[in-house]
């Protein structure tokens, strides 16, 4: 390669190295305008609010309890990440129950504001031969109908629309394939008769369906304010729930390591670095130098790469960037190895380091290739500390691929361009 080329490719290393630092800093400036990329710490590291919600399985069969529970997850999964909160934990608890933890949120009333009201909507049909009595209760009203197994999770869009007889506010509901045949046929076998349209247990709407609808639409009415009516569009958009749920639980959760335990995690991977560092440099002199400049230069893009793409770090995650800390540390071991091999053979510097990286590549991809596909299994199947775990790791060992092979490799080319030095 020749020393023009070195250069261009020595440069955008270090441009790469200095930007990833101001970001690291949060010191960088676009054009005069600051922007911060704040680390995002986990709960176990930063507290946060824990709630326990249970999901009401009276008219769900047991054989799709599972599914149904699992839907709830989804859609309150996709609520609290909408929030910015840093890596929210919702699960599934048993048969019925869904935990909720939110890191950073000390507030709990802010927290199930967050959240929000959960709306379960269903739709249901008039029992057979019922007779609803004198001065009737809403009790009575709730009594006289059953489910049809529409709801909520059928829902496809909800939207404002307005009376054209009395402008007054309505929702429209459009339901997905599932929910607009189930619709067909409630409305075919219920001509004449009543389907009530239930939010959180209580009907709001109770039209008589004058014809079979096929279209797959429908349309909630009642006594509804233009905020009411946006309110509730957006609840129903954001996910009505395929059961209904309540709030069971509700706690703050102090930091279970906090800033103790954090600077003791540092402190502990700046006594690791400086343990590497020393062998680096007793052990192969100047190329471990050059070693030291890339796995500074990792550890600075992999902590900008955390700030950008918004990575929680909890304390296993911080474990597993340390771990791949050590993995950068090995790539360039192998080359070093590799290159002393070459060298005992008689051959010159510069031929020596270039077969060093080439014999060493293989053993190098194939263990960061094993290690990525236990990384995947354990993001994929792990919990969510666990997935933290696997994130940072797995971003680390891409990362180090990079210094080892490309960053350590145009240091060394750009030394012995210019003088022999032996390893």
């Amino acid at each position: 390669m020749s020393k023009t080329n070195l250069f261009i490719k020595f440069s955008f290393i270090l441009l790469l190295a200095v930007a990833s630092g101001f970001i690291v800093a949060d010191k960088l400036n676009l054009v005069k305008i600051e922007k911060k990329f704040p680390f995002k710490l986990g709960l176990d590291l930063q507290g946060g609010t824990h709630l326990v919600y249970e999901g009401d399985m009276a008219n769900i069969a047991s054989g799709d309890r599972k599914d149904a529970m699992n839907s709830v997850r989804n859609v309150i999964e996709r609520r609290v990440n909408g929030f910015g909160v840093a890596e929210p934990i919702v699960q599934v608890a048993g048969d019925n129950r869904l935990n909720v933890e939110l890191p950073g949120i000390k507030n709990i009333d802010d927290a199930v504001k967050q959240i929000g009201l959960t709306p379960f909507l269903d739709f249901r049909e008039e029992k057979p031969d019922f007779e609803i009595p004198d001065n009737a209760a809403i009790s009575d009203v709730v009594a006289q109908y059953q489910p049809t197994g529409l709801s909520g999770k059928h829902l496809k869009r909800s939207d404002i629309v307005f009376n054209p007889n009395n402008n007054q506010p309505q929702i429209s509901l459009k339901f997905n394939d599932e929910g607009k045949k189930l619709f067909a046929e409630i409305t075919a076998k219920n001509v004449g008769k009543t389907v009530a349209i239930f939010l959180d247990g209580f009907p709001i709407s109770t039209p008589v369906v004058q014809q079979e609808i096929t279209a797959g639409e429908a349309v909630i009415t009642g006594n509804f304010t233009i905020d009411e009516a946006k309110e509730l569009a957006q609840r129903l958009n954001a996910g009505a729930l395929p059961v209904p749920i309540k709030l069971l639980q509700q706690e703050n959760i102090g930091p279970s390591l906090g800033k103790i335990s954090l600077q003791q995690s540092v402190f502990a991977g700046l006594i690791g670095f400086l343990a590497v560092v020393t062998f680096m440099l007793i052990y192969y002199r100047l190329p471990g130098v050059f070693a030291i400049l890339a796995l500074l230069i990792y550890i600075i893009l992999t902590l900008a790469i955390f700030k950008i793409a918004n990575i929680t770090l909890t304390l296993a995650g911080i474990a597993g960037f340390i771990l791949s800390v050590g993995m950068a540390v090995d790539a360039n071991i192998l080359v070093f190895e590799r290159t002393r091999e070459e060298l005992r053979a008689g051959h010159a510097l510069d031929r020596s380091y270039e077969e060093g990286f080439k014999r060493a590549w293989t053993a190098i991809r194939d263990s960061n290739v094993s290690s990525l596909i236990t990384v995947a299994i354990l993001f994929y199947f792990g919990a969510s500390l666990i997935r933290g775990f696997a994130l940072t790791l797995g971003i680390g060992i891409l990362i180090s691929m990079f210094t080892a092979l490309t960053v350590t490799r145009t240091f060394l080319r750009l030394f012995y361009s210019y003088k022999k030095y032996d390893l």
